[in-house]
């Protein structure tokens, strides 16, 4: 029986596609402990699942997911090496070791690891609502979930370091233009157009549908290795210094983050 909580809902129907649909609409699915080991969970237990072939993952109440929950560091914005740590850890190589084809369906906001995790997925469907951003600047951080690579993978360097440094809003025809995703759709009619494709990639052998992401993802495999390690060790030295616990502060007062407070000499 594949993974379930309340925060996640699993359904695989006949033809083999598993819906994976993040639900924390409450908190346009922001990512708590639960979620990201459940998601893991499932992710690894589809993979060897006999009845599944293709996974499409999306988000419930209108929104993909707004990525890491921050009220969670409201209380205490120091860094953390309690269940958080560990359970984003698990999810990334879970993501990145599921071996069947990934799809992600997304609509509404799609912020830090809820932009991220897409670009981790095999293709992406997007309803006409959505609005990604990549945060991490403006959060005193940086890229996680091997987007480093994978944007510029996808996009080109310049124009994935203009969407990192910039932390600036895309939206569905220009997630479209540049290539983030690979089709847009009235809100409406995302989640039947989604089932439709993978219900049509289904129909095919697994050891093929395998195969052959084998061989679309082994010339990237070093890179988005090489982006993970520089983006966990760049983490640990950004995550609960003072810029980021000034932008989570400043997140959580609904104010605009000072950041030039921290410019003084010496210190950059």
């Amino acid at each position: 029986m594949l993974p379930e909580s309340s925060t996640i809902q699993t359904q695989l129907d006949d033809d083999g596609v598993l819906v994976l649909t993040l639900n924390r609409p409450e908190r346009k699915n922001a990512f708590n402990d639960e979620q990201w080991d459940t998601t893991a969970d499932t992710l690894r237990q589809a993979n060897e699942d006999p009845r599944v072939a293709v996974v499409v993952l999306t988000g419930s109440g209108g929104n993909f997911s707004s990525g890491v929950d921050l009220s969670s560091f409201q209380a205490n914005p120091e860094p953390r090496s309690d269940g958080f740590e560990s359970a984003f850890h698990a999810f990334v190589p879970a993501l990145f070791a599921f071996e069947k084809p990934l799809i992600a369906a997304v609509q509404g906001v799609a912020i830090g690891g809820g932009a991220t995790i897409p670009m981790a997925c095999d293709f992406v469907y997007a309803g006409e609502s959505l609005r990604m951003r990549l945060p991490f600047a403006n959060l005193g951080l940086v890229p996680e979930i091997g987007s480093s690579y994978t944007l510029q993978a996808a996009i080109g360097r310049q124009r994935a370091a203009e969407l990192m440094l910039s932390a600036e809003w895309i939206d569905a025809a220009r997630a479209l233009e540049m290539g983030l995703v690979a089709r847009v759709l009235p809100d409406e009619q995302l989640h039947a157009e989604t089932l439709s494709k993978a219900r049509e990639i289904a129909q095919w052998p697994i050891s093929a549908l395998r195969a052959i992401k084998q061989t679309l993802r082994t010339a990237d495999q070093a890179g988005i290795e090489a982006a993970i390690r520089v983006e966990n060790e760049a983490m640990g030295r950004l995550a609960g210094s003072p810029e980021n616990i000034e932008a989570v502060t400043a997140f959580m007062q609904k104010r605009k983050p000072d950041f030039k407070q921290f410019r003084t000499k010496g210190r950059t």
